[in-house]
């Protein structure tokens, strides 16, 4: 199929819902499946000029969705394995992380309670003194992501110790 520059919207209504539902099945996830053909169909709009030359333009925008429906997952599993890893350390004996870090029993234990991605990016960034970007770099995380689990984390660990925050 050859195409027009005029046929891209004609390309996105008719390819798009047939993508997902592909890409989906391939990935396992229907919102990570939209944000990657969303992403593939804004590349082919970028580069419509040489896009729309090709035998088949679809083709093309699912390769480019599933090549990177391909790359979240990698991502994903690798952020998983980190994640795991660092939750297997943070499950050290209480009693030597509690003395061993001068961390207060109270605080050791409020920490544990939190997930494992809250605990990892915790230790990172407060014990580790990793800026957020690394941190993000170390767990395949964005940096809002880590902004998130650390906003998150402060939040629980201020309910569970009953602190208050600034300005209260």
């Amino acid at each position: 199929m050859r195409s027009t520059g005029d046929d891209f919207d004609a390309l996105f209504l008719e390819g798009y819902p047939r993508l997902v539902r592909t890409v989906s099945f391939v990935c396992g996830d229907a919102e990570v499946a939209a944000e990657c053909v969303a992403d593939a169909f804004e590349r082919a709009y970028v580069r419509w000029r040489r896009v729309s030359g090709l035998d088949d333009p679809l083709g093309w925008v699912r390769r480019v969705a599933l090549n990177r429906a391909t790359d979240v997952g990698r991502r994903s599993v690798r952020g998983r394995r980190a994640v795991e890893r660092l939750a297997s350390r943070a499950m050290v004996d209480a009693s030597r992380v509690d003395h061993g870090h001068g961390l207060d029993p109270a605080v050791a234990a409020a920490v544990r309670g939190l997930s494992a991605q809250q605990r990892a990016v915790v230790a990172l960034h407060y014990l580790d003194d990793l800026p957020v970007t690394a941190v993000a770099d170390s767990m395949g995380l964005s940096e809002g992501a880590v902004k998130y689990h650390l906003h998150q984390a402060r939040l629980r660990l201020r309910d569970v110790l009953d602190v208050e925050g600034p300005g209260s």
